[in-house]
């Protein structure tokens, strides 16, 4: 997903490197297409959340990505990766990550309450 995303930023005007790299991407989904993911039937299967960024990973204006992936038992079911709109300084990029992360949170939490699902999270920062 994040090969794409990033691709997917140079449609515009793509080089030979970017349709080489197009292609790369069909070949793996093509070797792949018979790959899933697994979830095992548990009563004790928790939700669990999880969010990076890195900072100023885009070399052409310097903005940072972040990403979120929440987990039942033992599969990923959402997840996103996105470029923030915003330049930011070391600490806020996670900020900004935690807070896009912060709102699936939410309504994932609602979800799984209606169903009495106790909920989890993780992060790589302590924020105060």
């Amino acid at each position: 997903m994040f090969a794409t995303s990033l691709l997917s930023r140079f449609m515009q005007s793509p080089s030979q490197v970017h349709y080489a790299a197009a292609k790369r991407i069909l070949r793996y989904l093509r070797g792949t297409k018979d790959f899933g993911i697994w979830y095992k039937s548990t009563n004790d299967a928790k939700l669990l959340g999880y969010t990076d960024s890195d900072w100023a990973g885009s070399v052409d204006d310097i903005k940072s990505t972040s990403g979120y992936t929440f987990s039942l038992g033992s599969g990923i079911f959402s997840w996103a990766s996105k470029k923030q709109a915003t330049v930011a300084q070391s600490s806020a990029e996670e900020y900004i990550a935690a807070a896009a992360t912060s709102n699936q949170a939410i309504w994932l939490r609602r979800i799984f309450r209606r169903y009495r699902r106790e909920t989890r999270g993780a992060h790589d920062n302590l924020l105060r």
